[in-house]
């Protein structure tokens, strides 16, 4: 079985955020860096090559693949800042409602600009997301 291409490694998390080329979206990484670093209580870690990732899960589908991926984490993509909230967004709709402008996926969400949106609302997501996977193992019995 494959390993998994996005892994934790030791890259340095503030010399990647300064690589951001659009000098607006380098400054809402990094805030958000800070902001999920001051919520979570945990380090920045590097995983793959453009995730920043904030405490960990295990991972387990009936397949028998199996892997971490972090609890909650950030990229700063080109259309959108994205936060990987990987507990997905079930029971957080009234978060979601007083967060503002956004859009998400799966367990992605997606946005355009960090001073648009409600920062409190935005540090209880991550909190709750983080609570809810950090240092657990997830089996599904689906791939």
């Amino acid at each position: 079985m494959a390993e998994p291409k996005t892994t934790r490694n030791e890259g340095d998390v503030a010399a990647f955020l300064a690589a951001v080329a659009d000098p607006r979206r380098r400054a809402d990484a990094e805030a958000t860096c800070a902001l999920m670093a001051e919520v979570t209580g945990a380090e920045p870690v590097m995983w793959g090559s453009a995730i920043i990732g904030f405490g960990v899960y295990h991972y387990r589908y009936a397949t028998g693949r199996e892997g971490d991926w972090p609890a909650v984490a950030l990229s700063p993509r080109k259309q959108a800042l994205t936060l990987y909230v990987s507990a997905g967004f079930d029971g957080y709709q009234d978060l979601l409602d007083r967060l503002g402008p956004h859009t998400t996926g799966k367990s992605c969400l997606y946005l355009k600009r960090l001073a648009d949106v409600d920062e409190n609302a935005l540090k209880d997501l991550v909190a709750a997301g983080f609570r809810h996977l950090d240092g657990r193992t997830v089996i599904s019995e689906q791939q």
